[in-house]
């Protein structure tokens, strides 16, 4: 029954956090249909992520200018007429990717979650459950190919990107040549992030870095971008004394150079995003800090000791914070439950 599932496409787009999560289905489609070829569509600016990754065996980006109008259309029918596929698996199932799926509605196994205006292009729905993380409504999507399989579908949680031997050694020398000491600790850092309201105060993560430099005599690498998070970071390092276990010209230049750094780090620790999920996908123990109307629950997926994190929910029920505004929901956090909880993983992994 396997050798009817040749060719799969799964659609998703968007940013880095949700596409590096979903990296969990593909892995899981290669797993139950090992003959399969796996194609991947995703913006062109992630795309670099996923050249050469095991569980992918074609990327599809899209650049912005064929994200629009008839340009896209164009796009999405050469996409799935240029290559017969037997399995879509659309994992936005937006009106804009149903076009994936009407172009191509001799696809057997058109796959997208339940919505109330796909039921005549997506031939097999499934609806989201109470309780589940991204990566378990992700990989729900599989669920309607046991048929094909012949049994239930394995479902494979871990989530994982690669990058080549010769690509983390390479940023390793340059790490190397800036100062860094791998004999020490190494820390990731996301002290900013793109949203900057969704950033912990700046004066809470200086005192909470510093006391980790002084703990564990680590050496931290803030990961930052644009102008408003460059002068972010040196906010931050200057309410730290200007420490030189700090390190801000460590740059990582595009994405791959992004997973190399993750590579070789001991540790993240910082702002909720997909650096966090780049350093998870290597198996890097973490621990971030996630802003109010991000769920921790949703975006920590699984219960790895190695993964943790902390958020405003923890200490108030989302629907007590009704009313609140946002500076005083992130306040929930305490600093030091922070510092408590963050120490505690750096002594389990760094020590």
């Amino acid at each position: 029954m396997r050798k009817m599932i040749r060719k799969i496409l799964v659609i998703r787009f968007r940013r880095i956090g949700d596409s590096v999560l979903s990296t969990a289905l593909c892995r899981s489609l290669k797993e139950n249909f090992p003959e399969a070829e796996v194609h991947f569509v995703i913006n062109e600016g992630i795309a670099p992520l996923y050249y050469g990754h095991p569980d992918i065996d074609r990327v599809i980006p899209f650049a912005e200018k064929d994200c629009h109008g008839w340009r896209y259309l164009k796009r999405v029918w050469h996409v799935v007429h240029d290559t017969h596929y037997d399995v879509i698996v659309d994992m936005r199932s937006t009106p804009k990717t149903l076009w994936f799926s009407l172009f191509s509605l001799g696809t057997k196994y058109r796959i997208g979650r339940r919505k109330g205006y796909n039921a005549l292009i997506h031939n097999c729905r499934v609806s989201d459950q109470p309780g589940d993380d991204r990566v378990q409504s992700n990989l729900r999507l599989i669920e309607p190919l046991s048929a094909a399989k012949g049994g239930e579908m394995v479902k494979n949680g871990q989530f994982r990107l690669s990058v080549t031997p010769d690509e983390v050694a390479a940023y390793r020398r340059y790490m190397e040549e800036h100062g860094i000491d791998f004999a020490r600790p190494v820390i990731l850092c996301a002290v900013t992030a793109r949203v900057p309201h969704k950033v912990w105060p700046y004066d809470k993560m200086s005192r909470v870095l510093k006391r980790v430099v002084e703990r564990f005599d680590a050496q931290l690498v803030f990961n930052y971008a644009g102008d408003v998070e460059t002068a972010a970071a040196r906010t931050i390092w200057e309410a730290m004394g200007r420490d030189k276990r700090v390190f801000l010209d460590i740059e990582a230049k595009g994405l791959r150079e992004l997973c190399a750094l993750a590579a070789n780090s001991s540790f993240f620790f910082g702002n909720e995003g997909g650096p966090r999920h780049i350093s998870q996908a290597f198996g890097v123990p973490s621990f971030a800090i996630y802003p109010p109307d991000i769920s921790k629950h949703f975006w920590l997926p699984g219960d790895d000791p190695r993964y943790r994190g902390i958020s405003p929910d923890d200490y108030l029920p989302l629907a007590q914070q009704a009313g609140m505004d946002y500076e005083a929901r992130f306040a929930l956090i305490p600093e030091e439950d922070v510092w408590m909880q963050l120490c505690a993983m750096l002594e389990t992994y760094l020590c």
